[in-house]
């Protein structure tokens, strides 16, 4: 299915310059196909739109934390998620943040990979931890930035490495108030509001859903990897709200980093979207990477990026402008729900990074529905349903969250008839 016109707006992140594709939606009965990886995406060069609406919306970006779960990094993390990657590994490593002097490729290096130019020239840094920048952006050429660590090195070529702010690998812990679904000694899940950061990053080094815990659990950390701190298994934007849950201790974490690395976590997020999906029921399919341009954004992308597949399924339509859609999510990469339906022409409500609001866009709303979105601040996707086995005992648990009440406030204003 090709891309709807009035929806093009949508797609400001995929240029025709740079020949992004769009992500395809498969129909449900195509659900059997993708699962043996024989279906194919749709590929459709999307228009330039505005361009930047960027500049005004990347600090929001940027406390997005990588986030809607990219868990195979999780997984092989064994700490904060992205956090780890931005920190200093080595005590003497970057330690007054002072940044590395530009570096020109001589003739004999011509040919070498970027990363392994880079740990030759740094020699305080691993060459794990330049991988780990060159993917995150923070290395450049140029004016260009470079995401691919293989990336060849050309006689010439000055490469620039801009380090990120450091953050403690120790946050303290916070006494902060908690919506607590389920806890024992193994685990904790928690219904986590709109606005609460998952853990401290540059930017939000405390007041984080990893402090709270530290100071609600106490004693009852036993710890991951010889810390005391909960284990992140999975991620929430900052402004999704919804279930999370948190390992007490390495046996936890170790089996809920697999499950959900294994795909047999349960993850149901109900999205309020910009039009009607069409076909109301399918998958939507397209590899998801850093933005070519903009490296506090994501994309859908032809190459670097990672694989990626979410279900959908339209509940209802909330007038002609706008509908309610479940969300299952057969991977986990960074912001995926956001950026699927966004390339598939169907962007969320709210969101200031993927859901460019247009004046032909908020025509379709009516006036009660026009009002309540223009007094809602965040992208509407909440994270309602939560299944798990329990990693020491094997029971099947499985949770619930109602929507919040500003996202069911918007939904019952959108379903309002009358201009």
């Amino acid at each position: 299915m090709r891309v709807h016109e009035q929806d093009h707006l949508a797609i400001g992140a995929f240029t025709q310059a740079q020949g992004q594709p769009v992500a395809g939606i498969h129909h449900a009965d195509q659900m059997a196909a993708l699962g043996q990886g024989q279906c194919r995406t749709t590929e459709t060069t999307a228009v330039t739109s505005a361009a930047d609406d960027c500049n005004h919306h990347d600090s929001q970006a940027s406390h997005d934390q990588n986030a809607e779960n990219d868990d195979k990094n999780l997984e092989s993390l064994h700490a904060f998620g992205p956090v780890s990657q931005a920190m200093a590994h080595d005590p003497q490593e970057n330690a007054t943040a002072e940044q590395p002097p530009p570096m020109t490729v001589k003739a004999e290096e011509s040919g070498e990979r970027l990363d392994r130019f880079l740990a030759r020239r740094l020699a305080g840094f691993s060459r794990s931890r330049l991988k780990n920048l060159i993917e995150a952006g923070h290395v450049n050429a140029g004016g260009a930035t470079l995401s691919d660590p293989s990336h060849r090195v050309k006689p010439g070529q000055t490469f620039t490495l801009v380090l990120p702010q450091t953050v403690s690998a120790k946050p303290e812990g916070q006494a902060m108030s908690l919506a607590i679904v389920y806890e024992d000694d193994d685990l904790i899940v928690v219904d986590k509001p709109a606005g609460m950061v998952v853990h401290p990053a540059p930017g939000n080094p405390d007041r984080t859903l990893v402090n709270a815990l530290i100071a609600h659990c106490g004693a009852s950390l036993s710890g991951i990897g010889g810390e005391r701190r909960p284990g992140i298994v999975h991620r929430l934007d900052k402004d999704t709200s919804g279930l999370i849950v948190a390992a007490k201790n390495d046996l936890a974490h170790r089996a809920l980093a697999a499950d959900f690395a294994a795909r047999r976590i349960e993850r149901l997020y109900q999205a309020v979207v910009w039009g009607i999906p069409v076909p109301r029921e399918g998958e939507i399919e397209g590899a998801i990477g850093r933005h070519p341009v903009n490296r506090k954004r994501m994309a859908v992308v032809k190459r670097g990026g990672k694989s990626a597949l979410t279900r959908y399924r339209v509940i209802r339509a909330l007038g002609p402008g706008a509908s309610l859609v479940q969300c299952q999510l057969a991977t986990g990469r960074t912001h995926q729900i956001r950026v699927h339906l966004a390339a598939a022409g169907y962007p969320l409500l709210g969101d200031p990074v993927y859901g460019r609001e247009t004046a032909e866009r908020r025509s379709r709303l009516s006036a009660a529905g026009r009002a309540a979105l223009a007094g809602f601040h965040r992208q509407a996707l909440h994270a309602g349903t939560l299944g798990f086995s329990h990693p020491r005992t094997g029971e099947r648990l499985h949770f619930e969250s109602a929507l919040p009440a500003d996202l069911h406030n918007l939904i019952k204003a959108l379903e309002t008839k009358g201009d």
